[in-house]
């Protein structure tokens, strides 16, 4: 299952993108999920710790720990795929659900420094057809990311604040095709990455911001069981790997408070281009003319490396017991025609979110965001280079985040 454990991973990266460019899940916290996750310089409370563990440095409430627990909903419409010429290869995907638990913690201080961590889940979910053309080559893609993120941070000035962290990420992934050809693959890994932050304040209402979350490669390792339907003598049923990248990410953001108000820019670019191919390793080699061997063949990915482009706005009220929050982001897929598959029919997306906290007392806060993000339409024509040729349509995501913050 190793080697399906990889092209699970592959398809994750593709199914995840119903949120962002890719796999990826910017939102991990009320806040975030609140503004479209135009939240780096303006990051600020427990979750700080892991959108810009710098600003954990300019918190006023330096005696006391800083905690917030979440819980986030993901609701994935059914895509519909049209083909172009032949309506018995059309087909929907089938609507996925998902509740991922989410946490972050940020120290006191001493000393100038300031320790955080936060729990995560930055990038995953599924994609099942259950149509015979599309099921063929992804009846399931699902993957699983989680992270652990410890950070810490130190002021260097009353204006500069720096950060670092570590990636532990641990993955699962598992895919399954049914055809006259037909592989379950599963597998697991835990691999390590890095991340920096650095914080300028050059005036008292403006905060500008540096963030980077290193590469990680995901090592996947497992079973894998391929299976030929005329015959059993070809069956494999034995170990497969795949190393596919995490991308980095860098985000640039800026800040301006006027009063009560705060309006948060941010543009951030995932380098997807790490992911240039996707290479499966069985324990054995199937040679030209073995009916797996498309299985154990390098196929070319090429992404792009994707942008996004984000604006949040946050309004308090009642004396600041009341926070309303809103946000839009544009983002751009990595995924180029030739390499689009059913595993990952990703598009371009426009993201709208609103979300509000309030303060019960002193000690705690409630939270409630929603996010829709609107894909775009996408047509796989035969001179796209790609085996596949019709229509994505209907692609949406909905998410909600609701959250206590506490101090103690």
């Amino acid at each position: 299952m190793k080697k399906i454990a990889l092209l699970v991973l592959a398809g994750v990266f593709t199914a995840g993108s119903a949120l962002a460019s890719g796999w990826r899940i910017p939102e991990q916290s009320v806040n975030s999920t609140a503004l479209s996750a135009a939240y780096i310089a303006n990051a600020h409370g427990a979750d700080a710790a892991y959108f810009n563990p710098a600003n954990m440095s300019f918190e006023e409430d330096k005696e006391n720990w800083q905690l917030e627990v979440d819980a986030q909903y993901i609701h994935l419409t059914s895509v519909e795929f049209t083909h172009l010429t032949t309506p018995a290869l059309d087909g929907n995907s089938k609507e996925e659900d998902f509740v991922l638990p989410l946490f972050h913690l940020v120290s006191p201080e001493f000393s100038n420094m300031r320790f955080g961590l936060s729990f995560t889940v930055p990038g995953g979910l599924s994609k099942r057809w259950a149509d015979p053309y599309p099921g063929a080559t992804a009846g399931e893609f699902s993957l699983k990311v989680l992270e652990l993120n410890p950070t810490l941070s130190y002021k260097l000035h009353d204006k500069v604040s720096v950060a670092a962290g570590v990636r532990a990420v641990h993955s699962e992934g598992r895919v399954s095709s049914d055809a006259a050809i037909s592989r379950e693959l599963e597998g697991d890994s835990c691999d390590e990455g890095y991340n920096l932050a650095l914080t300028v304040k050059p005036m008292a209402n403006l905060t500008t911001s540096v963030t980077w979350r290193s590469k990680v490669n995901l090592t996947l390792e497992g079973d894998a069981t391929l299976k030929y339907a005329p015959t059993t003598i070809f069956d494999y049923d034995d170990d497969g790997e795949v190393s596919v990248p995490l991308p980095e990410i860098l985000s640039l953001a800026v800040a301006y408070t006027l009063k009560n108000t705060t309006i948060e820019v941010v543009w951030d670019r995932t380098f997807w281009s790490d992911y240039d191919e996707l290479d499966f390793d069985y324990a054995q080699t199937f040679a030209a003319g073995h009916p797996f061997y498309l299985f154990d063949n390098s196929v070319a990915k090429d992404y792009n490396d994707s942008d996004a482009f984000r604006i949040g706005v946050t309004q308090k009220l009642l004396e600041n017991r009341l926070t309303l929050m809103a946000g839009f982001a544009i983002d751009e897929t990595p995924v180029p025609d030739h390499s689009l598959g059913f595993e990952l029919p990703d598009s371009d997306a426009k993201i709208y979110s609103l979300g509000c906290k309030y303060k019960l007392n002193d000690q705690y806060e409630l939270g409630l965001a929603y996010l829709y993000d609107d894909k775009d339409e996408r047509i796989l024509r035969v001179d796209d280079n790609n085996s596949i040729v019709g229509e994505f349509k209907n692609a949406a995501a909905h998410m909600v985040t609701v959250g206590l913050n506490t101090t103690f």
